[in-house]
């Protein structure tokens, strides 16, 4: 029986990630993915999303540039090519995947697969028929769309009245009404696409504001630039029912209704972790998700997991960094995660990025704090790019340890720039080193430097 340093099981970010690391140092590895290498980052999610909306982007720029100077005649929008062309870069960046893994002489297992617990010389895991051994197990099963008891829900998915991520971004034809029933941001980013490509969109949100905890003072600003869109937001809001061609929702305590020709389920996400085994090891759970330290273990020695599967921050790029902290943990040599000081982004337009701590947060933490806000316009090419924006930027410093711990920005290029603020926080550089550093002119980014100096 062939035995295997580690079994990987899930072929998304972290676990393809977690693969590439171990083969890279040695190790002889196993992965096993049911559907395609990319997981739902490169399949369903990030990279699909953002070729959508990049082409959403230029077709606003050429029908919107009069301010500037610029106007284009007969300008259409054919969304069944941008679908094409969203395919044909998912396939590339696929194939790119599988190339890296037989590169590293990973052994890929195309397969549903199982885990079947201890055994001797680590764990199982059955596919095919098969059943692999490996010393060490690494779970990255990744997460689901999470489906709210609400009738008629279930039910509109099975007739394709009701669009999960996964099944929105196949649409050959735009809808010409959508419901978004959720307002986090796989629901802004998809609502967005389709608000800018002439679709009638209503967002439906339980909370009394969009994007779950990002700033207020942000949600603002995109609201108003979603609203100015031709998107209606339905706040404090919960959907009661989905029928064949409308929703039902109670809005400030009346029930109403609105047809649409479409629903986008974007309630959120949880742990795909039911159905895979998890049983046969004795794992501590956190409900859907797996417990883990610091270093990715799990409670049961010799094995890890890694990305949406443990619940911790369910981004691609947590995952990536989780899979490296594993990898160093099983060779030996010192790591561990900092979910303190991992960067989040909307990429709608403006875009909306953020690290660290909020002023709010960072006092419940009994910090001394100060906040700086400055508007955008104080970097000379955003206003020089931008009409009429109301980007800004809030840097968060504490006051005692005199270190930068948080940034919150809405604008052009903010998911660049946020990188910039994510270095300063992780080293914990002080505001006089910061007034040290040279930002290249004309950016956007030069207004991380203008806020330093308002400290």
């Amino acid at each position: 029986m062939e035995l295997f340093d580690l079994l990987v099981l899930g072929g998304g970010p972290g676990g393809y990630l977690c693969a590439e690391r171990a083969a890279q140092n040695g190790m002889k590895v196993c992965l096993f993915e049911k559907r395609a290498l990319g997981g739902t980052c490169l399949n369903e999610g990030c990279i699909p999303t953002k070729t959508l909306l990049n082409s959403a982007k230029m077709y606003r720029h050429a029908t919107e540039s009069a301010a500037f100077g610029v106007t284009a005649q007969n300008v259409s929008y054919d969304h069944g090519k941008v679908v094409e062309r969203k395919n044909k870069v998912v396939k590339t960046l696929v194939s790119g995947v599988g190339a890296t893994m037989n590169a590293n002489k990973v052994t890929v297992i195309s397969a549903d697969a199982l885990i079947r617990g201890r055994a001797e010389g680590g764990f199982q895991i059955e596919a095919n028929g098969q059943v692999y051994t490996g010393k060490r197990l690494a779970i990255a099963s990744g997460s689901e769309t999470v489906v709210p008891p609400v009738p008629g829900l279930k039910e509109g998915l099975a007739s394709g009245f009701v669009l999960t991520n996964r099944e929105v971004l196949d649409e050959k034809q735009l809808p010409k009404k959508l419901v978004a029933i959720g307002g986090g941001v796989i629901g802004l980013e998809m609502a967005y696409y389709f608000a800018s490509v002439g679709v009638d969109v209503t967002v439906i949100e339980m909370m009394p504001k969009i994007a779950g905890a990002t700033d207020p003072e942000i949600c603002k600003v995109l609201s108003d630039a979603c609203v100015k869109r031709g998107m209606t937001f339905k706040l404090s809001s919960k959907v009661l029912e989905v029928k064949n061609g409308s929703v039902v929702y109670e809005e400030n305590g009346e029930k109403k209704e609105i047809a649409c020709d479409k629903v986008l389920l974007s309630a959120g996400r949880k742990p795909a972790t039911a159905g895979i085994g998890l049983e046969t090891l004795g794992l501590e759970m956190d409900r859907a998700a797996i417990v883990v330290d610091r270093h990715m273990c799990t409670t049961v020695s010799g094995v890890y997991a890694i990305g949406d599967c443990n619940g911790k921050l369910m981004l691609a790029h947590t995952a990536y960094r989780e899979a490296e902290v594993a990898v160093n943990h099983m060779l030996g040599k010192p790591d561990e995660m900092r979910y303190d000081v991992i960067p989040s982004v909307i990429y709608t337009d403006p875009e909306v990025a953020s690290v660290g701590l909020s002023k709010e947060a960072a006092e419940s933490r009994g910090m001394a704090v100060k906040e700086v806000k400055l508007p955008l316009s104080y970097a000379g090419r955003y206003l020089a790019e931008t009409e009429g924006g109301k980007g800004f930027i809030k840097l968060v410093v504490d006051t005692d340890k005199k270190r930068l711990v948080g940034c919150h920005m809405v604008g052009s290029y903010a998911s660049e720039i946020i990188m910039t603020a994510t270095m300063m926080v992780d080293t914990e550089l002080t505001p006089n080193r910061l007034e040290k550093l040279v930002f290249p002119h004309p950016t956007v980014a030069e207004i991380i430097r203008e806020a330093i100096f308002h400290i």
